[in-house]
């Protein structure tokens, strides 16, 4: 008889190796020479993954390890010490390593929510359901009430829900004898799959009824009053809990997912809970100052502008933006001078203009101190 491998040599980890570190090493090994993976790759792989397979049994289990340690193989040896020897995990411990990557190799489906999964029909969650909805500003920053028409299931009056033409009954799937699910193996595993035949409904409708197809339910539209909380932002989404798609044989439905689109405003910009708008001025108006109106989202507000307000200075109006759904008080509104340059003029607004300019020079520098200091800028970069 052949000398078995070391355990920790088939792993390939060390005797001090955690649980952990041996469970991902026999995932690996697993991964590489299982069966269905190796079909007429490696010939030798099936007896590697049964020797791996062995190894994690042992040593993921205290006791064994333990007495793996202090005895060898002759500790574990089910002919001297009774049951719990190689294979008295059976499938339980091979599932536990795993079990996340087991769908990924057979094509086995996870079932929904519901008793399915061990026994009976398979039971589905529906799918979840995403609406968008484009609302103003004002409606954003005030909150509002809306109905939108949303689609929605409801029993077919034809066949009273038995997706069966009247005067028919749907049969029990014969694949799976009623249950939704049958045993598949795979190699040396049995595992649990939908039924193909029936999709997990345990019956077969030999004459589907005319108006439902079979379906039972038939989709129409519903009406659904949906309450916009103020204060919320664009891509922010309500979740109305029930109102998906319904579930299959009996399971819960899926939600509904509002998504918030904002339409664009003609005067503010939105930036969190702050607004910001650009107020456009005469450049009189910038040289000489004055109190100028500006809008706000809940009315008028007034500015004062100082002598020689440059364009882009930015004036701060606090509390005037967006209390949003998370804050405990309201942004600020922004407003940024634009200054504008006459256009079209009339001979003698240019002649005023020009007299204006011929003032300005003489009276020197301080008139247009940042040209000046961008002229002298100029002369320092072009001079040798």
């Amino acid at each position: 008889m052949a000398t078995k491998r070391d355990y920790y040599e088939i792993l390939g980890v060390p005797k001090n190796a955690s649980d952990e570190e041996i469970k991902k090493a026999y995932r690996k090994l697993a991964m590489k020479f299982h069966p269905d993976r190796n079909q007429g790759e490696d010939k030798g792989a099936e007896a590697k993954f049964k020797e791996a397979k062995e190894a994690y049994e042992m040593l993921s289990n205290a006791e064994k390890r333990a007495a793996y340690d202090q005895y060898g193989h002759a500790g574990v040896d089910p002919n001297m010490r009774g049951p719990g020897g190689p294979g008295a995990e059976g499938f339980g411990g091979f599932a536990e390593a795993f079990g996340d990557i087991f769908g990924d190799i057979f094509g086995q489906q996870r079932a929904g929510a519901g008793a399915g999964a061990r026994g009976g029909r398979q039971v589905f969650r529906g799918g979840d359901l995403s609406y968008a909805m484009e609302i103003t500003l004002g409606e954003a920053a005030l909150g509002k009430e809306a109905q939108i028409r949303i689609p929605s299931w409801e029993g077919c009056d034809t066949c009273r829900g038995s997706g069966a033409k009247p005067g028919t009954q749907a049969k029990t799937c014969s694949t799976c004898n009623g249950q939704g699910v049958v045993q598949m193996r795979q190699g040396f595993f049995s595992v649990q799959q939908t039924c193909p035949h029936c999709r997990g409904t345990g019956k077969i409708i030999p004459e589907p009824c005319p108006s439902c197809h079979g379906q039972g339910r038939l989709k129409k539209q519903k009406t659904l009053e949906v309450k916009i909380p103020a204060g919320i932002d664009d891509g922010m989404r309500i979740r109305s809990a029930g109102n998906g798609e319904p579930g299959t044989n009996g399971g819960p439905p899926g939600d509904l997912y509002i998504e918030i689109r904002l339409k664009k405003h003609d005067i503010f910009e939105r930036e969190g809970d702050d607004l910001h708008c650009v107020v456009p001025i005469s450049f009189t108006r910038a040289a000489l100052g004055g109190e100028i109106e500006v809008p706000t989202l809940q009315g008028k507000a007034a500015i004062d502008i100082p002598e020689g307000t440059q364009a882009g200075k930015q004036f701060r109006l606090r509390g005037k933006g967006i209390k949003g759904v998370r804050s405990s008080y309201p942004g600020d509104l922004y407003c940024h001078i634009a200054v504008e340059t006459p256009v079209k003029l009339t001979e003698h607004q240019r002649k005023l203009l020009k007299e204006l300019d011929e003032a300005l020079k003489k009276g020197g520098p301080k008139h247009s101190p940042t040209e000046e200091s961008w002229a002298d800028k100029l002369r320092g970069f072009f001079s040798p």
